[in-house]
C-alpha cells in the first residue's frame, strides 16, 4: 500500500462532517459542523487500518469461489472501505433469529432504490429530537432554522455536483437547486412549464426512463414535433447511445431561428446499462439552440457528476436512489437563466411560490427575484427531511471513489459466473445445455485496475431473461417469486423503460401496434412483457453476488426447479403444470 493509501486507511474512521463534499476540497468550520453531524454523534463509523475480514458466507464452497474472485479480481481489495460501511451500516441484511440461526437478505435493486446506511438515520433522528423546527414560511426562530438547514441543504447539492459559481455580474449561466418530491417532480417541473410551440422539437432517446417520456405529452399539447434517437441494439449486444444518429436527429430537427428546442439525456439507462456519451454531444446540442435536460437518476448513486464538464441546462435526480434516506425528495439543478424562462410559462402557483393573489379575479405575483427556487416549490417544502440531505452527500462522498472499481469487479464476475449455468442436456449433459440466463444489457469492455479509473460506457446493472431447457422464458413472476424465496431481492418487468426493454427484447414491431390503454401480453414473445433486473449499488459486496449465483443454480437444477414453480403456483391455488413444463 502506498503512503497515500495508508494515509487515507488511518484517516478512513473520519466521519463524513470532516470531509468536503467534493471528496477534495475541505469545508469550512461553519459548514462541517452543523447541529446534525456534531462529533458526538458519530458512533457508527469504525475506523480500520487494515482490510476487514471479508463478508463470506461460512460455507466451504463460498470460500474456495470467493479465493478463485480474489486471484482474477485482486483489485477488488482496494475497496475495502466499503466493507466496513457494509459492516457498520448494514447489520440489518444479516440477522440472528431468537433461535440463533442466521436471516440474510440479500438486496440487488440499488436501481429501484438505495438501501439507507443505519448511520443516517441515527444521526438524523439525534437532530430532530435535538431541534425545534417550523415551517419556513416565517420569521420565528424555529422557522429560521429550518430555513437555515434547507439553504445547507442547497449548498450541498450544488458542490456535490460541482456546479460553477458565476465570475460576473450577469447570473443566467449560475446554477440554482429547486427541491422536489423526486426526479419525476423535476422533470415534470420542466416539461409543463417548456416553451413548446409549432416548429420546434422535444428530442430525446428511445432508451429513457418514462418519467422523461411523459414530458412529450406537454410538446404534443402544443403541436411540437417529438423525436427520439434509436437504441443502437448492435454495440456489445446490449443498447447503447449511438452519438452520430443523434447528433442527426439534433440537426435535422433544429430550432427555428430565435426559437429554442428541448434534449433530453439520459446519464445511465436503468435497464440496458448504457451510459450516455462524453459532454460533446451537449455543446453540439446547445450550438444548434437546444436547452439540455440531464436526467441523472440511475447514474448519481454510483459515479462522480460535474456540471462544470457536462453543462446541461437542468440535472434531476432523487435522493432515495443515491443513498436511500429520505425518501420523498430529489431536485432539479437548474441554471437560473433557464429558470426565468420556465417561470414566465409556469402553469399553476400555489402556497409558497406566490407572493400576492387577486381573489376574486385574476391577477398574482410569483416569487421575485432572487427567489426563483422557492417560485417553483409548491406548497411547505419537507424541512424536517431536508437537512438529511446533507448528511446523505457527505457520507456518499466519502465513498464514492470506491463505488466504480467494486462494482465493475462485481459485474464481471456476475456476468461471466451466471453465463456459465446451463440446463442438463439431452444426455445429461450440462455442458451442452442451454444458459439458463440470457444476459441482454451491456457488458463492460474493459477492466478496471485501480482506483480513480471510470468505466464510461456501463454501470452496475445486469438486465437478463431465463429460460427454460427449450428456449422458453420462465414467466417473470415466477423468477421474481423464487428469488423471493430466497431472500434475494430483485426487479422483473419493464423498469419504466418499454423503449430499453423492446430494444432488448427485439421487439419494436410488435411495439408499433400498442394502443392506449392496452397491454401487449402474447404478442411480445413472453407471457409477461419485461425482463429481470440485478442492480447493484452502494451496500453491494461479494456476498450477494454468491446468493445470486445459488439461486440460479436451483433454477437451472430441474429437482429444485420443480419445488419452486409448485411454491409459486400454490400461491393462488392454480394447477402445477401450467405454463413451462419443468
Amino acid at each position: 500500500m502506498s503512503n497515500s493509501q495508508s494515509n487515507h486507511s488511518r484517516n478512513s474512521g473520519v466521519h463524513q462532517s470532516q470531509r468536503g463534499i467534493s471528496g477534495t476540497t475541505p469545508l469550512s468550520k461553519s459548514e462541517t459542523n452543523p447541529p446534525y453531524l456534531l462529533p458526538c454523534s458519530l458512533g457508527s463509523h469504525q475506523a480500520y487500518c487494515s482490510c476487514p475480514n471479508q463478508n463470506v458466507p461460512e460455507d466451504p464452497a463460498a470460500e474456495h469461489a470467493f479465493e478463485a474472485f480474489i486471484m482474477q479480481f485482486p483489485q477488488y481489495r482496494l475497496t475495502w472501505m466499503l466493507d466496513t460501511l457494509r459492516r457498520s451500516d448494514y447489520t440489518r441484511l444479516s440477522r440472528t433469529l431468537p433461535d440463533g440461526s442466521r436471516e440474510t437478505e440479500t438486496y440487488v435493486d440499488y436501481m429501484g432504490g438505495a438501501l439507507y446506511p443505519e448511520s443516517l438515520i441515527r444521526v438524523h433522528t439525534e437532530f430532530l429530537t435535538s431541534n425545534v423546527l417550523g415551517n419556513t414560511h416565517s420569521i420565528s426562530a424555529s422557522s429560521q432554522l429550518s430555513l437555515k438547514h434547507v439553504e445547507e441543504a442547497r449548498t450541498a447539492v450544488l458542490r456535490f455536483f460541482d456546479a460553477p459559481q458565476s465570475v460576473s455580474e450577469d447570473d443566467s449561466n449560475e446554477y440554482t437547486v429547486v427541491f422536489t418530491s423526486n426526479a419525476s417532480g423535476a422533470l415534470k417541473l420542466v416539461g409543463e412549464a417548456y416553451q413548446f410551440t409549432r416548429g420546434n422539437s422535444f428530442v430525446l432517446c428511445e432508451d429513457s426512463h418514462n418519467s422523461v417520456n411523459g414530458i412529450r405529452e406537454f410538446a404534443r399539447r402544443e403541436e411540437a414535433n417529438v423525436v427520439y434517437i434509436p437504441v443502437d441494439r448492435q454495440a456489445n449486444q446490449g443498447g447503447a447511445f449511438n452519438l452520430d444518429e443523434a447528433k442527426s436527429a439534433l440537426l435535422k430537427n433544429k430550432p427555428p431561428q430565435g426559437a429554442s428546442s428541448l434534449f433530453a439525456l439520459t446519464g445511465l439507462s436503468n435497464i440496458t446499462n448504457a451510459k450516455c456519451p462524453d459532454a460533446s454531444i451537449v455543446t453540439y446540442a446547445r450550438t444548434l439552440g437546444y436547452h439540455t435536460i440531464l436526467d441523472a437518476a440511475a447514474l448519481a448513486p454510483t459515479s462522480r457528476i460535474s456540471l462544470a464538464q457536462i453543462p446541461v441546462d437542468a440535472l434531476v435526480v432523487s435522493f432515495y436512489k443515491m443513498f436511500g434516506f429520505p425518501t420523498g425528495i430529489g431536485a432539479l439543478l437548474v441554471r437560473k437563466g433557464f429558470l426565468r424562462m420556465l417561470k414566465s410559462k409556469r402553469p399553476w402557483f400555489a402556497g409558497g411560490s406566490v407572493e400576492v393573489v387577486q381573489v376574486p379575479g385574476w391577477a398574482y405575483t410569483m416569487k421575485g427575484v432572487g427567489e426563483e427556487p422557492e417560485s417553483f416549490e409548491d406548497g411547505t417544502i419537507n424541512y424536517l427531511l431536508l437537512p438529511a440531505i446533507t448528511s446523505g452527500l457527505r457520507l456518499l462522498s466519502m465513498y464514492l471513489p470506491y463505488l466504480p472499481l467494486r462494482l465493475h469487479c462485481l459485474v464481471h464476475h456476475l456476468i461471466s459466473e451466471i453465463s456459465q449455468i446451463r440446463h442438463h442436456g439431452g444426455d445429461g449433459d450440462m455442458e451442452r445445455g442451454l444458459r439458463v440466463c440470457q444476459v441482454l444489457s451491456r457488458k463492460p469492455t474493459k477492466t478496471l485496475q485501480s482506483l480513480g479509473e471510470t468505466d464510461d460506457e456501463t454501470g452496475g446493472i445486469i438486465t437478463c431473461i431465463f429460460v427454460d431447457e427449450a428456449g422458453k422464458p420462465f414467466p417473470l413472476s415466477f423468477i421474481a417469486h423464487s428469488a423471493a424465496q430466497e431472500g434475494i431481492s430483485l426487479r422483473t418487468g419493464c423498469m419504466c423503460n418499454p423503449g430499453g426493454t423492446r430494444a432488448l427484447l427485439g421487439i419494436q414491431r410488435s411495439m408499433k401496434f400498442v394502443e392506449d390503454g392496452r397491454l401487449m401480453r402474447e404478442d411480445t414473445g413472453s407471457v409477461e412483457f419485461g425482463v429481470v433486473r440485478i442492480s447493484l449499488g452502494l451496500g453491494s459486496d461479494w456476498s450477494d453476488v454468491w446468493r445470486v449465483l445459488q439461486w440460479a443454480r436451483k433454477v437451472s437444477d430441474a429437482g429444485e426447479r420443480r419445488e419452486m414453480w409448485g411454491r409459486w403456483m400454490a400461491r393462488d391455488g392454480r394447477s402445477t403444470t401450467e405454463d413451462n413444463d419443468v
